[in-house]
């Protein structure tokens, strides 16, 4: 199947690397890879009709920008695809502006982060049936088996991965504090060692513990080379909005964003294994440690 692919960061080039390699013709446009279609209308003219367009963008300002173009260049019939972590309420709003252009929209939460080429990218798309169905070649060779699923109209693709990350944001917190009690501990345990071991047989074992223990191999298991400072890009905030407009508590998400704003003050060793976290499973870049005392 034919498709073009915008942006050609983390996520985007393995994705078309995956496509590429199981058979798929992928046309690609990023302003910052010169091999690629020098503009959006050259790629458009580089795909057969009806086309399918995948935006792999920054949510925010780009995508909003990169989807107001494609609405002046595609044509009826042709399909816009949003595999950023956009907003869900603005992936409702430019499926509404699509259609007025007789254009499909699908939002898609796209989950596997820089090891998605190797595994495969898990998927959760919304919209109309009818283009998704098109799609499913692209999503069957993105996903590992059982990795997809159409999980509901426009807008519930975004929203099913917001969920998604704020879950993911607990669970980061919970094997942070653990691990913050056992670095402040009165034996000389070897973390590095623990987290090992709990991937074999533990209840809590879990691919986030293996992605924790191969940073403690790279960083060492005081990670010391790694500032105790952990971003957030949004998802976790809009988890909570929603929660907060449904009447449905979520603590544990709640405690794991504020330990992030925390981070940003305090220095301790739960920041650190997040930081180390997000930089295994999403290639998020980390701060390193200025010139300061290591804790004992």
């Amino acid at each position: 199947m034919q498709l073009g692919m915008v942006g050609l960061g983390r996520m985007g080039s393995g994705m078309t690397k995956r496509l590429e390699r199981d058979g798929h013709e992928v046309k690609t446009y990023d302003p910052k890879v010169a091999s690629t279609a020098k503009t959006l209308g050259a790629l458009a003219k580089q795909l057969d009709t009806p086309r399918h367009v995948w935006m792999m963008v920054p949510s925010g300002e780009i995508t909003e920008g990169t989807f107001q173009k494609l609405l002046g260049i595609l044509e009826p019939g042709d399909t816009i695809v949003d595999g950023g972590n956009s907003n869900f309420r603005d992936s409702q709003r430019r499926y509404k502006e699509a259609r007025k252009r007789k254009i499909s929209f699908a939002d898609v939460g796209v989950s596997g982060g820089i090891w998605g080429l190797e595994v495969g990218f898990c998927l959760m798309a919304g919209g109309d049936k009818a283009p998704l169905k098109r799609l499913a070649p692209i999503f069957e060779s993105l996903a590992p088996e059982n990795g997809w699923a159409h999980v509901g109209p426009s807008g519930a693709g975004h929203f099913t991965k917001m969920v998604h990350n704020g879950i993911e944001y607990g669970l980061m917190q919970a094997y942070a504090e653990g691990f913050e009690l056992m670095y402040h501990s009165e034996f000389e345990l070897d973390l590095s060692e623990i987290a090992g071991i709990w991937r074999y047989g533990s209840v809590v074992r879990s691919w986030l513990l293996e992605l924790l223990h191969a940073a403690m191999e790279q960083h060492g298991d005081r990670l010391e080379d790694i500032a105790p400072y952990v971003e957030d890009s949004g998802e976790g905030r809009w988890t909570i909005n929603e929660a907060i407009n449904a009447n449905v508590p979520v603590p544990a998400i709640s405690a794991a964003l504020f330990a992030r704003f925390a981070s940003r003050r305090e220095i301790d060793f739960s920041a650190k294994v997040q930081a180390a976290l997000r930089n295994q499973f999403g290639g998020h870049a980390v701060k390193a440690v200025k010139a300061a005392k290591a804790r004992p």
